[in-house]
């Protein structure tokens, strides 16, 4: 029989797994069994009776030791020791005090700033607890971008935006070593005078405007970005508070887990599934999603309101993200951190063995997730090979996840939606913000269970609403026109595919021209010609239903934090369950075509400035490989010249019709062709191709090529390259920047 645990192992256990404290979890973790389940329960008991413990219906919780992650408060003492105290703090006795350890790379911190970190109980006489910082939360200091320029008294910043009126001082003990010409990041310091140049303090140098890191903070402001948030709500920002159980339907107790990119910054949606205990649905589940009620804290017409609807959404890009909401929401109160209670709006939606939704239902909550885990780490769970974190939870949590994810991949096959396959290219950069390696995302059943998870969540919001007569924003996703329809066709019967004509188009249509080209030569053409074809989705008061996912009515619910659609269906479903007055104001409702449009534009906006970073950074990882051969396949034809993905990266390239030869190429809009007026050579999309890199140009994105071998052939005699010094024209570099993007749903 297993030793019983000693009572300072229980509360260790307690500290270290606030997911895991019911009593059934604590006997499971130290192998009690039996009857020695009876002396466990004592033990417990005497703690509870100690002070020790705090039983919250089943489950137990330690009131004086904190969760794994908080949000400190920087207190340095007089010796300059970076100390904290806990926002958080439940207990009944006095604060813990808590060491912060900083690493080499973290941001200086001062009196009064706020951190989320990740704790460890220690026994040190000055402090219970130290801290790793995982970010910075709750500053706001005015930033600028731009060329700095030396002076005699230190320095001068030029910004680079376009509608920038005036320039920025920079004292002498404030430049960080900035060089002239450097491109720099800096903020503002001191009061706001009317007098004179504004202060500001050089925090990054960027070097040369044209490097890697440069990019992304060149389109955040090229595109019209905001990325600073207004005083008055950081203010509001930081007066906010955790969310209380009043009026509340208490999930402490479910073991809802949060499944997300190893690299997230916040958690904004947890789910849990059950077989259904219905004997009228054998063969049935119990779906749990769960999403943070940002509602609660996002009033309407409040400050972070206003600033909400203006950004509309997050952007994101490979080294920094521009959040719709500062991070003491995003990444703090709104984010369902593991262990720690955090309010919610969740739906409960029972499906048949066949994984049709049967009925739902809304409740506002407070959760606590069990864990943070990410998507490869449940899909090695699900494979066999579990770590210690998803060991615990592969009976109670990850198998009956993937049971009910099996049930809805029943439900797809029969709806058909359009089932593209175009891998997310992944962008790993280093210290520096050079480009280190371009890969393609990896596309598990982990991904795609979250994914499913989430439209059936979206689903059940748009019929409440519709259901209870809400105004409310849909998702829409129109059919394709058919101009683009019938350019898609000649791309299926110039690949020897067809595609049916005359009839009602449905996305099943599209999947069997999708399924003909799989395994061929022409999977990757026929995918992106199809995507081509199809409508931009957008925001819409008006339900006119969503194509790519066969669905009639959607609406985005599951992503409040970056989306403000969502926000605005959180406050939908609000008033219509009567929760509280933080629903829709007659406000919201009034401007609601408004907002479709407005959030629409920004979030064409965001993969604008996405789509030119991404092609920014792989010019730049490309540009030390000039002259170099690789291989592709023709993408796209133009009367200018031919484009080219490449293999290795998915980056987009054009061969010059300058550099294709000295004979004269007509170009065929119908069939998508160039064809050789001597020699009758054919370029076509879809075309196996070897290239070499003539040029690449990391401020504009673009890439220059020279066509090397066409179907594994060498050009016809005659047909050589016409270039000058080695380069071919570079008259069509603008039209280089033409690139394709995947439509989001």
């Amino acid at each position: 029989m297993s030793r019983l645990p000693t009572k300072d192992e229980i509360l260790d256990w307690i500290s270290d797994h606030p997911g895991q404290t019911s009593k059934r979890d604590i006997a499971k973790a130290f192998g009690i069994k039996g009857a020695a389940r009876i002396d466990l329960k004592r033990v417990l008991k005497e703690l509870e009776a100690d002070g020790h413990l705090e039983k919250r219906r089943k489950t137990y919780r330690d009131p004086d030791r904190l969760p794994p992650v908080s949000v400190l408060l920087v207190t340095p003492d007089a010796d300059g020791d970076l100390f904290a105290r806990p926002l958080e703090w439940q207990g009944d006795g006095p604060e813990p005090r808590v060491l912060i350890l900083p690493r080499a790379g973290d941001p200086a911190l001062g009196e009064g700033d706020r951190i989320l970190a990740r704790l460890a109980e220690v026994k040190a006489e000055s402090h219970a607890y130290e801290a790793r910082m995982i970010r910075r939360v709750g500053t706001n200091p005015l930033k600028v971008l731009g060329i700095f320029r030396k002076t005699a008294e230190g320095g001068r910043i030029v910004p680079i935006d376009k509608g920038a009126d005036r320039e920025w001082m920079v004292p002498g003990g404030e430049t960080h070593g900035a060089k002239d010409g450097e491109l720099v990041e800096a903020e503002s310091i001191g009061p706001k005078n009317r007098l004179g140049l504004p202060k500001a303090r050089v925090v990054t140098r960027l070097g040369d405007p044209s490097a890697p890191k440069a990019v992304s903070l060149i389109a955040i402001h090229q595109h019209g970005i905001p990325d600073d948030f207004p005083d008055a709500a950081i203010a509001e920002a930081d007066r906010q508070t955790p969310a209380g159980l009043s009026g509340r339907t208490d999930l402490r107790e479910m073991p809802l887990v949060t499944i997300d990119p190893s690299d997230a910054r916040d958690h904004d949606d947890a789910c849990w599934a059950q077989p259904d205990d219905d004997p009228k649905n054998a063969g049935g589940h119990v779906i749990w999603v769960a999403i943070a009620d940002v509602a609660h804290y996002v009033r309407p017409q409040s400050a972070l309101d206003r600033e909400a609807w203006k950004r509309g959404n997050s952007t994101y890009f490979p080294d920094r993200v521009v959040p719709m909401l500062p991070d003491r929401l995003s990444g703090d109160l709104c984010s369902l951190h593991e262990g720690v209670p955090r309010a919610c709006i969740a739906v409960r939606m029972r499906i048949d063995a066949g994984g049709t939704l049967i009925d739902h239902r809304f409740e506002r909550a407070l959760m606590r997730s069990v864990a943070s885990l990410n998507y490869q780490e449940v899909q090695a769970a699900r494979d066999g090979a579990p770590n210690d974190r998803c060991a615990p939870l592969m009976d109670d949590v990850i198998a009956p996840l993937y049971a009910a994810y099996e049930a809805l991949t029943r439900a797809r096959a029969l709806r058909q939606p359009l089932d593209l396959d175009l891998p997310e290219r992944k962008i790993e950069l280093d210290d520096e913000g050079r480009v280190t390696s371009v890969a393609f995302r990896e596309r598990l059943d982990a991904h795609r269970l979250i994914e499913e998870f989430m439209i059936l969540a979206n689903v059940a919001a748009a019929r409440t609403l519709e259901k209870t007569r809400r105004p409310l924003l849909y998702r829409v996703h129109e059919e394709p026109a058919p101009e683009k329809l019938d350019a898609l066709r000649e791309v299926a019967q110039a690949s020897g595919l067809t595609l049916a004509k005359g009839q009602v188009l449905k996305t099943a249509h599209l999947n069997r021209l999708l399924a003909q080209a799989e395994g061929t030569d022409f999977d990757e053409l026929i995918n992106i010609s199809t995507l081509r074809a199809m409508t931009q989705a957008y925001y819409s008061p008006l339900n006119l239903g969503h194509f790519g996912l066969a669905l009639r009515s959607y609406a985005h619910f599951t992503s409040p934090i970056r989306r403000y659609s969502d926000l605005i269906v959180h406050r939908a479903l609000i008033t219509a369950h009567g929760w509280g007055d933080d629903g829709l104001s007659p406000e919201d409702i009034e401007r609601l075509e408004d907002t479709a449009t407005h959030i629409s534009e920004t979030e064409r906006r965001s993969m604008l400035a996405e789509r030119d970073t991404t092609d920014r950074y792989l010019a730049a990882f490309l540009s030390e490989r000039i002259g170099t051969e690789m291989t592709g396949r023709i993408s796209g034809i133009q009367r200018f010249g031919a484009f080219v993905k490449l293999d290795e990266t998915g980056a987009d390239g054009l061969v010059p019709i300058r550099a294709l030869g000295r004979e004269f190429f007509h170009f065929d809009r119908d069939s998508q062709t160039l064809m050789g007026a001597d020699t009758g050579t054919v370029i076509g999309l879809g075309q196996r191709v070897t290239v070499r890199l003539a040029e690449a140009v990391p401020v504009t994105g673009g890439l220059v090529l020279d066509l090397v071998e066409l179907e594994g052939r060498g050009l016809p005699s005659g047909q050589a390259a016409r270039t000058r010094r080695g380069r071919p024209a570079r008259r069509p570099l603008a039209a280089a920047s033409r690139k394709v993007t995947r439509r989001r749903r």
